[in-house]
């Protein structure tokens, strides 16, 4: 861990990323990709130490209020977030000032801050966003072994449920030939069932690979799945989408199922429901 100052921490789309790099070891990973430019080792996380003040001072000069966005390239519940609570001040801040969250996680110690997402969900739209990839828990602990399980995670949707507050799930990645089965889809569907997800998020079934990602990807290949690296260096050679064979069928089931079950699943309607700032009327004081 160190720590590293900032002049901004929230981009011109209002998200904001409060750590560099992750702990979760997710054998997937996207961020590792060199284009981002991390010039540390990845779980050695760069601590975005001011970044609650810089946010506050952000915050105040927005004429109005809108939704803030967090998750996208960091998972902001890493291991450190338990001691450092810079998510949790963060958050803190977005409820002071009236704004709206959207918040993208792989872990239940989202749970932690149910206090702070429920009082942002009473003014305005607090919208949790869980990314699941497999209905197998011994499969999960292999290709994302650091962070919650996938029970774990749906236990997290299902108290949002009852809390009221909406949610929009992640799909993916689905690796193929490890987890781009329709038994795998179905289970997660019923998941999302379930727990009454607002959306789910589907960009395709497979995985992406860039220089930096893929090499650790491949190194966890041979860790966990002996001979399958070059399965797929012979389909995908070194191609950045690698979809599944299964991908046609899958996403036909996909769409059927969400359609039977009033789940948004077009990737516009989706990011628009997550875009949309609501102002929800307050109950006037009788006193």
């Amino acid at each position: 861990m160190h720590y590293a100052d900032y002049k901004s921490i929230l981009s011109p789309q209002n998200g904001m990323n409060l750590y560099r790099g992750c702990t979760h070891g997710c054998i997937y990973c996207d961020s590792r990709s060199n284009c981002y430019q991390m010039n540390h080792g990845f779980e050695d996380i760069e601590v975005k130490g001011n970044a609650p003040f810089i946010l506050e001072e952000q915050l105040r000069r927005k004429r109005k209020p809108c939704m803030i966005g967090t998750g996208a390239m960091c998972d902001p519940y890493i291991h450190l977030e338990e001691e450092l609570q810079i998510t949790r001040q963060c958050i803190s801040l977005i409820e002071k000032y009236g704004f709206g969250l959207v918040i993208q996680t792989k872990s239940a110690r989202i749970l932690r801050d149910l206090d702070l997402l429920k009082a942002i969900n009473q003014k305005t739209k607090c919208v949790v966003q869980m990314t699941l990839t497999t209905y197998d828990e011994n499969l999960c602990r292999k290709i994302e072994p650091d962070v919650s399980t996938t029970s774990e995670r749906v236990k997290v949707l299902n108290i949002m449920r009852d809390e009221g507050i909406p949610t929009v799930v992640w799909l993916g990645p689905i690796l193929p030939f490890i987890n781009d089965t329709e038994d795998n889809l179905r289970g997660i569907l019923d998941y999302c069932i379930q727990a009454n997800v607002r959306g789910i998020l589907c960009f395709g079934f497979g995985v992406t690979m860039r220089e930096g990602n893929r090499e650790y990807f491949y190194e966890q290949l041979d860790k966990n799945f002996p001979g399958l690296k070059n399965k797929y260096i012979r389909t995908f050679g070194n191609a950045y989408g690698c979809n599944s064979p299964n991908n046609k069928y899958l996403m036909s089931i996909f769409k059927e199922v969400c359609r039977k079950h009033n789940i948004l699943w077009k990737t516009d309607d989706v990011f628009s429901y997550l875009k949309q700032f609501e102002e929800k009327e307050q109950q006037l004081s009788l006193f």
